[in-house]
């Protein structure tokens, strides 16, 4: 694990979903070394992650969930670098709505591990922002990924199509605040947060039903 780094690279653009369109700024995610690396959420703007990439060999574009605005820029990169684009199997019929003539190269299962420079990703399947949405735990780091399942302040948004608020809250509950209070939660937007801040916040959360 030498050498190990996590990097963050922020992009911008629009969401869009149920007819709804935000201007939204997403955190790339880049955990690798000086040789391989993994992108984490290739969002919006290919050239500026392909550059932040380097002359890494890329293995993998993980993707925490298929919302337009954490996949969008998948396909690019991919054609830029020759690295799959994995996705979970739950949101395959959500990225076809970004990606219609375009499938993942693989498909994500619970506890799957994503090896990169000597450490592993291991994939949490945590449903409820989307039915497919995952996060991605990097113990020797004490780090998660958690997507848009959990924020600073709470759980990602439901109320949308492939939804559903009693999931995220179990993802959350039962998947991530079980990790060690120390773990630092690394998002799709927005800053970090950690584990233990959030456990203090969910009952908050689950009783205002948002």
């Amino acid at each position: 694990m030498a050498g190990v780094r996590i990097e963050r690279l922020v992009t911008s653009g629009v969401f869009t979903l149920d007819d709804g369109t935000w201007n939204v700024d997403n955190n790339v995610w880049i955990v690798g070394d000086d040789h391989d690396a993994v992108v984490i959420d290739a969002a919006h703007d290919a050239d500026a992650i392909a550059e932040a990439v380097g002359d890494r060999r890329l293995i993998a574009i993980v993707c925490t969930h298929a919302h337009n605005d954490h996949v969008n820029a998948a396909p690019a990169l991919a054609a830029a670098t020759g690295a799959p684009i994995l996705l979970h199997l739950d949101d395959r019929v959500l990225w076809k709505h970004t990606h219609p003539e375009r499938d993942p190269d693989g498909y994500l299962s619970d506890n799957q591990r994503i090896k990169v420079a000597g450490t592993q990703l291991r994939v949490l399947h945590t449903p409820g922002h989307t039915t497919g949405a995952i996060s991605l735990h990097l113990p020797e780091f004490g780090t998660v990924f958690t997507g848009d399942t959990l924020f600073a302040g709470g759980p990602g948004a439901t109320g949308r199509s492939y939804s559903h608020f009693p999931t995220i809250i179990r993802s959350i509950r039962d998947r991530l605040l079980v990790l060690p209070p120390t773990t630092l939660v690394r998002t799709g937007h927005g800053s970090d947060t950690t584990i233990g801040d959030e456990a203090r916040h969910l009952t908050e959360r689950i009783t205002r039903g948002c």
